[in-house]
């Protein structure tokens, strides 16, 4: 049965309410007495925060994730667009290193061409290459240079290494060049050691010519330096033309063969020499004089077959197509 206003009952739990509230009261104030004075709650205060620590960082991980995750990604897309830059600044950086070699690698060729120039006084002309055909069977040079400059047909051309060909046609801006290679191309020579004359004829192979009908008798040697002869008036005498590499019977036993290795560069170089004058070219490499051969026995009775050769060049001059 309920306890109504101003009954005994009523009086008695509001009497045990305000008990308990003094009650209260009275513990706050001595529990904050004795914490000014011995702070012993302020101890219990940080062992109650050590407790719960794991809860707050459990509560404060979903936001540390999220910025972790957004950082990574800004990260991540920053470092993407560094890479691709530094990959490009790589790529332009490797294009031009690689051709400042080029540029450097062809200014040696052209002061070798122009020191060989130099050294020999010749009058040239620097011609640079227009087109090149190094076809097993043509043998061709295209030169940026043609009638109206100077160019006419039957000009040998140069570099630094020794002679490359002959002018055989010529446009008013253009010129093509037979090369020393070319299967339909003879050249006179002649042994810088021994004076012996011979005929190169090309093979269509840029890094080898052919002396054919060498006679058993011949003083020729492999290692021997091989210059123009000067016979049929087309190429001036003196022009390295290549070293003899090796020796072979021919398929008569009657006659020597010899491989020639090419002293001008033929399948490389973006410029050559036109030679403007019909001189000596002593100066372009120093061959010593042609020496006297040996009179011997062999020497001093020559077969029939080892003075052909010898008569071969004038005959058989740069065959053009």
């Amino acid at each position: 049965m309920p306890a109504y206003a101003g009954s005994p009952a009523a009086r008695s739990g509001d009497v045990a309410g305000t008990l308990r509230l003094l009650a209260y009261l009275a513990l706050a104030v001595a529990l904050i007495v004795l914490d000014h004075r011995g702070g012993w709650l302020a101890q219990i205060r940080a062992r109650g925060e050590l407790a719960v620590q794991p809860l707050w960082w459990l509560a404060g991980l979903p936001g540390r994730v999220g910025d972790n995750i957004r950082d990574s990604a800004a990260t991540r897309s920053r470092l993407v667009r560094e890479n691709r830059m530094l990959r490009n600044a790589l790529l332009i950086g490797s294009a031009r290193l690689a051709r400042l070699q080029t540029a450097a690698a062809e200014n040696a060729r052209l002061r070798g061409l122009l020191g060989a120039a130099e050294r020999g006084g010749l009058d040239v002309q620097l011609a640079p290459i227009l087109d090149i055909d190094l076809d097993p069977t043509r043998q061709r040079l295209v030169l940026d240079a043609g009638s109206r400059d100077g160019v006419h047909a039957g000009q040998s051309v140069i570099d630094a290494g020794g002679l490359l060909g002959q002018i055989i046609a010529v446009q008013p801006g253009t010129a093509t060049v037979l090369l020393l290679t070319d299967p339909d191309h003879a050249v006179p020579v002649v042994v810088a050691r021994s004076g012996v004359r011979l005929v190169a004829y090309g093979k269509g192979r840029s890094d080898q010519l052919e002396l054919a009908n060498i006679p058993l008798s011949s003083d020729v040697r492999v290692g021997d330096a091989v210059v123009t002869s000067g016979l049929g008036g087309r190429f001036p005498a003196g022009f390295p033309v290549g070293t003899l590499t090796a020796l072979r019977p021919d398929d008569s036993r009657a006659f020597l063969v010899g491989d020639l290795d090419p002293a001008a560069q033929l399948d490389r170089g973006r410029d050559v020499l036109l030679l403007k004058s019909r001189g000596s070219a002593a100066g372009l490499r120093e061959a010593p004089p042609p020496a006297r051969p040996a009179q011997s026995s062999q020497a001093r009775a020559p077969t029939a077959a080892a003075r052909a050769p010898e008569s071969a060049p004038a005959a058989a001059a740069e065959r053009t197509p």
